[in-house]
């Protein structure tokens, strides 16, 4: 193995480590507060409203980190193009800008740090399924290797988590009904954000075990 490829390989590595560091930080939070943060009805978001807003802060931080260097180890070992590594940044800015800006109560009116929150939370979870469909697609063949394919049908499911969140709140604005009054939102954000972190794995363990091959025609 060449030199150059061995820190590629360590930076994957680092990545992983970091999303798994933050992950545990954020369901740590999620199960010492059971009692004060619904997790059927609310957020993730809502641990930056607590006591422990620097913990989710940290937690959310970490996990963006570790995907920007999932993202630049895969640019960097030419698994990624521009597009896909460009949406893998969407997804770790917009993670960042989720733990900087929090969470706002829109029952007491409207707010710039709230309407951030928002913007980031949305883009950074169109982004990363985006960024996993248009990087592991072209070489779920070529490569031949479990974790490319795993993290395209990961990407696939979040597509689907996306389309149907975006179903109900469209039918919840045609009947009159608050958009985040139509599905239990907490679990529904809960079940995507588990889904994108298994892509996301996916693509970081393609990252550390891959081993140049030919180029798929894109």
């Amino acid at each position: 193995m060449r030199r150059g490829e061995g820190g590629v390989h360590r930076g994957a590595g680092w990545g992983l480590g970091a999303v798994g560091v933050g992950a545990a930080v954020i369901v740590a939070l999620d199960l010492l507060r059971l009692d004060q943060v619904d997790p059927i009805r609310r957020t993730i978001s809502e641990h930056g409203l607590g006591p422990e807003a620097w913990v989710f802060g940290l937690g959310v931080g970490i996990l963006a980190a570790g995907s920007a260097l999932i993202g630049l180890s895969l640019a960097h070992r030419k698994l990624a193009g521009p597009v896909g590594t460009l949406a893998m940044m969407v997804w770790s800015i917009g993670l960042l800008v989720t733990a900087t800006f929090h969470k706002h109560d829109w029952s007491v009116g409207p707010s710039l740090s709230g309407s951030i929150h928002r913007t980031g939370s949305f883009a950074a979870f169109l982004a990363l399924p985006v960024a996993v469909l248009i990087i592991a697609r072209p070489w779920r063949r070529v490569d031949g290797r479990r974790p490319a394919v795993a993290a395209f049908l990961f990407g696939v499911v979040s597509v689907v988590w996306v389309i149907g969140i975006a179903t109900m709140v469209y039918l919840g604005v045609r009947s009159g009904t608050a958009w985040w009054q139509v599905m239990p939102l907490g679990l529904v954000e809960r079940g995507l954000a588990v889904t994108e972190l298994a892509s996301l794995t996916a693509l970081g363990i393609w990252a550390a075990r891959h081993t140049p091959v030919p180029e798929p025609v894109r």
